[in-house]
Formats: C-alpha cells, structure tokens, sequence
C-alpha cells in the first residue's frame, strides 16, 4: 500500500517504479520511489515473491493506504484483490456499478473502497460520496472525484473527454485534461491556432525546424523542456502565494559578529573535550532569535483569515538546500532547548531533509524561519515569506566595516541580518525593535547564554 508519512500527507506520486511485472522481489528490495509535496522517499517490500501487478503508474497521485501493487507466487489468481485494487479497471469497474446504482439508489447502502486498508465503516462512507454519480447541466457526467480535482485546479472540465462507462468524466480524464491546460479544446487540431513557433517561423533562415521538428529554438540553438517535479511545483505555489497575498517589507541590520567569532573558536577548541556538537554560527544565530522571540509576539505568529495565531513556543523553520529543492524543517519549542541541543537537532533535521528521510510532520508549522546564504558569501537578499507565518531573517556574509572610536576609524567584523515581515500583521517599528534587540543578544552572545 502507499504509506502514510504523518498525519498531514493525504496522497504521494509515484515518481518511478524500480521493478517491473513479473520481477521477482525479495524482502527488502526497492519497489518504487516516491514524492510528498515536501519531500521524496523509497518504499521497499516486506515480502518475498513475484510483483505479479502494478495497480499505479508512474505520476500517479495515490492516495495513502491506497493498494499499488500485488505480490504473490507464479500464476496466483489475483482476480478477486483486483476487485478491490485501485486501477484503472478497477475503477470503471466501480464507476459502472455506480451507474446502475444511480438509477435505484439505496439510501446507506455500503460501497467498498477500492485498495483501501482504512476502517470499514470509514471506507464505507467516503466510497459511497466518491462512487455517487453527478449530472451537470449540458448532460456532462463527472465523478465527484474527478470534479473536485478539476475545481481545484481551476480546469472546465467541459472540456475533457470522457473515458469512463456510459460517457462518464473520471479521474484520469480530468488529469489529462490538465495537461493541456484551463481552456484545453477537443475539437480537431486543426481548429487550434498554430503555435508561436510556428506563426513566426522565418522564411529564409537555414535548419529552422519550428516546434514540430525538435527542440530548437529561433536562434537554432537546442534546448531541453522538462517537466517539473512535485517538490518544485509546491515550492513555486508557495512562493507565487507569499509574495502575491502578502505586504511584505524587508529591513537590514548588520551587527558587531567579534563575540560570536571569538566564541566560536572557544567552542573549535574545547568542545570536543566537552562532549559538544559542532556548534555553528547559524546555531547560535536559532538560539538568539529563539529567545528575543518570545518578547516579540507579533513575529511568531501566524496571520490567518481574520485572525492571528500567537504562539506560546518557538517553532524555528530553517531553510535546508536539498537536492530537490528548498526544504524548511522546524525545531519545535527551541525556546526551551539549550545551544547544544538546538545544534544538534538543526544538524539531524538537515540531514534528514537532504537525504529524503524526513518526516512531513516535520516541515509544518513553523512560527518563524530563518534562511542563511552567508557561506554562499552573499551580502544581501530578501528573504521570502513561509505563509502563513509573518516574518524570516535572512543571515548574510561577514564583512570588514569602519565605525568611528574617540575619533579614530576603526575596522570590524559585521555579520549582515534581512528581516522581512508581513506588514498587515506588525508595523515597521515593533519590527525593527525586534531586530535591534536580536543585533544587542548577537554582540553579547555569552551574556545571553548566562540567561
């Protein structure tokens, strides 16, 4: 079955499938990898035998506890799990059935769910609100599931064609149509405009193959389309969200980085000996700003629909660069850890986020984040919003400033600080309250230890 990774994911896509039909598997053999809108895994089988069916494809969006795959000995009859499988057959199967139903419809009668492992009554339930038949006007036939995901895709599903029983729009449909976009016709290709390539395909430059002939552009240089992944789609709805829902406005600051410099080369020379992790300064950074929090309510929040979620603790998001793209897990209640075990869970947190082993629990419900692109030497950036929280610091790189001592001009190490804040939920001078006190906590790291 297609696991359940925390109580918050509701389906993962089949990214690709490492056995084929009639492989033969071994306990612990990977079957097939797979993707949450935060992160990427790999299931493998708990038994011995052949893979005599694969019920989801490659792009699938399955939904958790859903059946994708039946394992069994050579030649077994499957006919009967196949009834209950959520395949494709499977579900016209249903969807048949559902038809027929329609037209005497008994009220409470159970339906099974197809390659559920839930509860029964549970299944019961949400199989007769899914295999329940809806008529649109224009004597167009969609399943209540096919039409949910068209609804919240934006898609007229009007313009699908239907390959379900009796005419009917399913699933697969609605995900084809998709493809092709809100407006997607059905008519004949050649009642569509010619596309852009085509209309200002110039006359009189050599090899122009023009979209039809390969990828290559006006120039004739070749290029590559490809489609992007779940992780980075949910990333760019994300951001597209934050940047368009909210008013943002970013703040700089940069503060005196001597003690914390000096500190960290304390700790490079003693902490072994003491047993210590490998404390950074983005470590000491989440152990300041987890502090200076808690007197600055307004930036560990959430701003929701006509309210706003203060929280009593600080849940930390820190931004993790993962192989598949900008991952955020959060240290929960880091107000309450120490330096050492906020070292040691950021570095755990990280590792597991890089490798495709993190829990999704573990990437909500952040209350604040911080982004650091210092050791990219960066000097400064805008850091953007994780919604629905109101407020991220990014860290920058040190670099050498001059201030004025009894009249002389004096050198220094200055670490740079970006706050953006959402500007519907705190003014501009809380928020830079707020900073001025985390710079203050910075300059004098070890008294704030002593707190």
């Amino acid at each position: 079955i297609m696991p359940r990774l925390g109580q918050s994911v509701e389906s993962c896509i089949i990214i690709k499938w490492m056995k084929k039909e009639g492989d033969h598997v071994e306990a612990g053999d990977t079957l097939f990898s797979y993707e949450t809108d935060k992160a990427a895994f790999e299931e493998v089988s708990s038994v011995s035998g052949i893979l005599l069916k694969i019920l989801a494809a490659e792009g699938d969006d399955v939904p958790c506890l859903d059946t994708v795959a039946i394992i069994g000995n050579a030649g077994e009859d499957i006919s009967a799990l196949m009834q209950n499988a959520g395949s494709p057959q499977a579900e016209a199967e249903a969807e048949t059935k559902s038809d027929a139903a329609a037209e005497k419809p008994t009220a409470g009668s159970p339906v099974p769910v197809a390659g559920s492992s839930a509860p029964a009554a549970e299944n019961t339930a949400n199989a007769a609100a899914l295999q329940t038949e809806t008529a649109v006007p224009g004597e167009i036939k969609i399943s209540p599931r096919a039409k949910a995901i068209a609804q919240n895709q934006m898609l007229d599903f009007s313009k699908a064609v239907p390959t379900g029983p009796n005419g009917r729009i399913i699933e697969r449909d609605v995900i084809e149509l998709s493809k092709r976009g809100y407006a997607a016709e059905t008519e004949e290709p050649a009642q569509h405009p010619k596309s852009t390539d085509e209309q200002h395909k110039p006359a009189n430059l050599p090899g122009f193959r023009g979209i039809s002939g390969g990828a290559r552009d006006i120039s004739g240089g070749s290029y590559e389309d490809v489609p992007l992944t779940h992780i980075r789609k949910s990333i760019a709805k994300a951001m597209y969200h934050s940047i368009s829902s909210m008013a943002q406005l970013t703040h700089s600051f940069s503060f005196d980085a001597a003690n914390i410099i000096g500190y960290r080369k304390q700790l490079k020379e003693n902490g072994e000996a003491f047993g210590l992790e490998n404390i950074t300064y983005n470590d000491m950074i989440l152990f300041a700003v987890s502090r200076v929090l808690t007197r600055h309510r307004d930036l560990n929040t959430h701003f929701l629909d006509g309210k706003m979620r203060y929280f009593e603790d600080v849940n930390l998001g820190m931004a993790v660069d993962t192989p598949r793209g900008l991952l955020v897990p959060t240290i929960f209640g880091a107000n309450k850890m120490s330096l050492n075990e906020i070292a040691a869970e950021a570095k755990a947190l990280a590792k597991q986020a890089q490798s495709g082993t993190i829990s999704p629990d573990y990437l909500q419900s952040g209350s604040f984040t911080i982004s650091n692109l210092g050791s990219f030497d960066v000097e400064h950036f805008t850091p953007v919003i994780n919604p629905p929280q109101t407020g991220i610091i990014g860290v920058n790189n040190i670099q050498v400033k001059i201030r004025l001592v009894d009249g002389q001009m004096v050198p220094y190490q200055a670490m740079g600080l970006s706050l953006t804040y959402d500007h519907r939920a705190v003014d501009g001078a809380p928020a830079s309250r707020f900073m001025q006190e985390l710079c203050r906590n910075l300059e004098n790291f070890t008294a704030l230890l002593a707190k």
